[in-house]
């Protein structure tokens, strides 16, 4: 049997260098990254989870909130990424902050050990995103946080003469599960808007900001 997320998992190894450096370098996404996790507030000692973590360039933040107390476990489907990820792990020597190799859809975790679930840039990957983020909420269980870091066409009157760069982007930097639509961007955007609807049903609290002229999604919230 095929499985449905080789695609996804060929196409980040393959771009796995070149994927670390848009991580790190593109201007703005630090601001946006800390961005989020700042709306997620992970707190000392805290367990959380980064859902298609991708190189790790999340899990410095994320583990300057939970302290040497808490635990960040970075999940992603593609071993090339996890090996940077991996070696950034190693290179800062942090022993609560690990690596797995698991499809963010089905998540291998107990959600017991869970307070907190991140995912940034991932739900547009997913055909069903909404159902997705219902298994992240269930992970996170009542009392726990969910955060969404996302990015989509912004219907900002100033900002709408960007979108045909925007298109450009998403037709070339995201795998197949987006490309073979016919309309790629139509595709991301309606699958972000409908993670992060899906978001605010479940939270209570929650809340989104438009960041980047409009191109950015931050949500956040507590599960009910």
């Amino acid at each position: 049997m095929t499985d449905p997320a080789e695609p996804t998992s060929q196409f980040y190894t393959r771009w796995a260098r070149l994927y670390d450096l848009l991580a790190v370098r593109t201007p703005g996404i630090g601001r946006l990254r800390r961005a989020a996790v700042d709306r997620l507030a992970p707190r000392p000692g805290e367990t959380v989870v980064e859902m298609g973590c991708g190189t790790g360039a999340n899990l410095p933040l994320l583990r300057d909130r939970v302290g040497p107390e808490g635990r960040v476990l970075g999940v992603d489907v593609s071993p090339g990424v996890l090996r940077i990820a991996a070696a950034r792990i190693d290179r800062a020597a942090w022993e609560n902050v690990g690596v797995l190799r698991g499809d963010g859809a089905q998540p291998p975790l107990d959600a017991d050990a869970v307070d907190a679930v991140f995912a940034s840039l991932v739900v547009g990957m997913f055909d069903n995103p909404a159902r997705v983020v219902e298994q992240w909420t269930d992970l996170a269980g009542s009392g726990g946080r969910l955060g969404l870091l996302d990015l989509a066409r912004s219907s900002r009157p100033w900002a709408r003469p960007l979108n045909g760069l925007f298109r450009r982007f998403v037709t070339i930097a995201n795998p197949q599960s987006v490309r073979r639509s016919t309309a790629p961007p139509t595709t991301l955007d309606h699958r972000v808007a409908a993670a992060h609807r899906r978001l605010h049903e479940r939270c209570s609290d929650a809340d989104t900001e438009r960041r980047a002229l409009g191109f950015a999604r931050v949500s956040g919230g507590t599960v009910d």
